[in-house]
């Protein structure tokens, strides 16, 4: 169901790394081309474009081919008349020539990543599911009733837990604390997490239901990040009812 050619538009970090991966599979793809291209001769198109400009770019394309977009929270009614797909990659997208170092290596920058699709006929759906499967995605179908949901889910996965770790390296830098001696913590926590689950993750003083500690915590953010305090507070008080929900821990563990 894969086309022969696909034209990519959008020459941002998205559509370069698109390109050179399903170009490094052996699909013929023509781009990544400019806004506002009208590619002619492709068995389908894909918007690599902001979300703002999905309209207008997919407005430009003759009719008679599938035309999708990469955007996780825009659902399909935005692509108006066209045999519509989405295809978007729940992942970080590589900069700087990763994708082309990644491809001279005979791997997908995107292998291993979700990849959230969807398409207005069978035949859309499946252009969706073949092009995540030819880089190495796992593709999933995500309604557009439910794609702002999932988009959400995946901001406070990914953008959130970054800003999330830069309050945690500037109440540690207050400390002499390079974040450098925090990422070994964040990594297991987050592999912890994916194996087990929120509930069975969680560590740390209310987990153990340690508030002497956590008070003395929280006046040292009110002294040293005062603007952090309703973070914390906001934070503290999800943990409480998430280890509300989970068995009573005694490991002894440092976070």
């Amino acid at each position: 169901m894969t086309p022969n050619t696909i034209a990519i538009v959008g020459a941002g970090r998205l559509g370069t790394a698109m390109a050179g991966a399903l170009r490094a599979t052996g699909l013929h793809v023509d781009g990544p081309l400019g806004r506002g291209a009208d590619p002619r001769g492709a068995g389908a198109v894909l918007l690599c474009v902001p979300d703002g400009e999905i309209a207008a770019a997919a407005a430009v394309v003759s009719p008679g081919v599938p035309v999708g977009h990469c955007s996780g929270a825009t659902g399909l009614d935005v692509l108006a008349d066209h045999e519509a797909f989405a295809l978007h990659p729940l992942m970080t997208v590589p900069a700087g020539g990763g994708a082309d170092r990644a491809a001279a290596d005979g791997a997908s920058p995107f292998a291993g990543a979700g990849a959230a699709i969807a398409g207005s006929t069978p035949r859309a759906l499946a252009i969706a599911r073949e092009l995540a499967e030819r880089l190495a995605m796992r593709p999933t179908e995500v309604a557009d009733a439910d794609r702002a949901a999932y988009h959400a889910a995946a901001s406070i996965a990914s953008n959130y837990l970054v800003t999330l770790e830069g309050a945690a390296e500037r109440l540690a830098v207050t400390a002499g604390v390079d974040r450098a001696l925090l990422a070994p913590l964040v990594r297991a926590a987050v592999e912890n997490w994916a194996r087990l689950g929120a509930r069975d993750a969680l560590t740390g003083p209310i987990a153990r239901g340690d508030e002497a500690t956590v008070s003395r915590q929280r006046a040292a953010v009110a002294e040293r990040a005062p603007d952090l305090l309703p973070l914390f507070d906001t934070l503290a008080d999800s943990t409480r009812a998430l280890a509300g929900a989970a068995p009573d821990r005694h490991d002894g563990a440092p976070a």
